[in-house]
This record gives C-alpha cells, structure tokens and sequence, in this order.
C-alpha cells in the first residue's frame, strides 16, 4: 500500500465504527411510546439518525406534550448504555481498518462524534478499538455547537495539530458529512446500506462525492485518493 495522501484520518463512531444505532433507536422508540409517541423503530432511525437527543428535545416535545427534563435524558442514557454493554458489536471491518491506518498515519486518526464522550468512549472500549484512539476522542456535545457544524472535525484536527483541509472523514450520514465538509475536509460516505445509515442519495445530496460500502476497503481507498486536478492530469499523462 501507498502512503495516505492526508495527515489524518478523523472517524465518526456511530455507524461508521460500531453498529449502534439500532440499539439506541431500540431504546429511544420505547421511552417515546411510554410518552405517548408510538412510531416504530425504523421511523425512529429516519428521524434520529445522526442527531443528538438532546438537540430534539422540542420535536419530542410537539409530538407529546411532555417536558423533556434533565431526569428524562439520564434515563434514556443509563437505559441505551445498558442495552449498549449487552448487545453492541462493531461494524464489520472496522477494527481492522482502524488498526491499519493508525499504523500508516503514525497514530493520527482521531474520532469526531455528535454523541456524548461516555457514550462513544464505552463502545471504543466494548469493541477493542479504545487503545488506538487514546485521547483522541472528540464529542460535538462538549462544544457550543455540535454537528452539522463543524466544531467537533476542527477540534480533533487541531489536537492533532494538521490542518483539517487536508485530513479526511468518514461519515455515514448527511448530518455528520455536512459538518466534515464544513470543516474543509474531504468525505469519505460509509453507505453499506441497510438501517442505521444514510442512503447513498442522501449523502451525495450532503455534498459527499466519494462513497464505499465496505470497511475494510477504507485503508486501499484512502491512499488512492487524489484531487480531482491532479487524477485529471494523471488520467491524461501530464503527471
């Protein structure tokens, strides 16, 4: 393998390195029926993927009629983090790719989540992939604003002290692929489709113009990057 033309690689998690969102969403869609919204667990995911709980609190709200307080939220999270320590496994592939790149980038990949820290630090654990990461995990809910907004993808791109022009994203949803290219970065679209992802429709709609459907082809994929002018020239023998 090439080197990776970037100077870093920055991950979202849900989705992208864990399969989590249909446990979360499994979790969400009961504590809204007990509310009185009954929708199911796939209208939940169309609704929620990508998004931070908290950030919806007023649409939950509208569809029924309770003040979503602090207690409330606490309970979702004890609730979803318990279902996450019984049943949460990591996307296929991911690991591997994890491993490999932060071999070839000399440990600078990072991982820019909407979730909160503990969420996305337990799954790290559950799933062995923790101890590449270290102190590299980022979440846009300790910033005054998280995705789509490209707070969380300029935080980890400075801790990592490089410029987020030239690191690259991975995202699997609109939500969080907008924040990435609002950073300046280039966006790699997870799209093995399937629950708990955008669709490849939406994340080009997103502006993404590079997608994939299989982890652990990350890695080649990432090294046979090139900007658009420079595979422009190479295609016509200038290079």
């Amino acid at each position: 393998m090439t080197a990776i033309p970037f100077d870093a690689v920055l991950f979202d998690c849900d989705g992208v390195l864990v399969d989590s969102e249909p446990i979360t969403n499994r979790v969400l869609t009961q504590m809204l029926g007990e509310l009185g919204w009954h929708i199911t667990p796939e209208a939940c995911m169309q609704i929620f993927v990508g998004k931070a709980v908290r950030d919806e609190i007023a649409l939950i709200e509208s569809h029924t009629g309770v003040r979503i307080d602090d207690a409330w939220q606490q309970e979702f999270r004890q609730r979803r983090n318990t279902a996450l320590e019984k049943d949460l496994i990591e996307v296929n592939g991911a690991p591997a790719a994890v491993r490999q790149l932060h071999k070839l980038l000399g440990g600078r990949i990072a991982v820019a989540s909407g979730a909160d820290l503990h969420k996305v630090q337990l799954q790290l654990q559950k799933t062995g992939m923790a101890e590449c990461f270290e102190n590299r995990i980022f979440s846009g809910q300790d910033l005054p604003r998280s995705k789509p907004y490209p707070d969380v993808y300029l935080a980890a791109a400075k801790a990592l002290g490089v410029d987020a022009s030239r690191c690259a994203v991975v995202e699997d949803t609109a939500t969080g692929a907008r924040a990435g290219l609002a950073a300046g970065a280039v966006v790699f679209g997870y799209c093995p489709g399937g629950a708990g992802h955008d669709s490849a429709e939406a994340l080009r709609e997103a502006g993404v113009q590079h997608l994939f459907a299989s982890m652990a082809g990350l890695p080649d994929m990432l090294a046979q990057w090139q900007p658009k002018a420079m595979a422009r020239s190479t295609r016509h023998g200038l290079v």
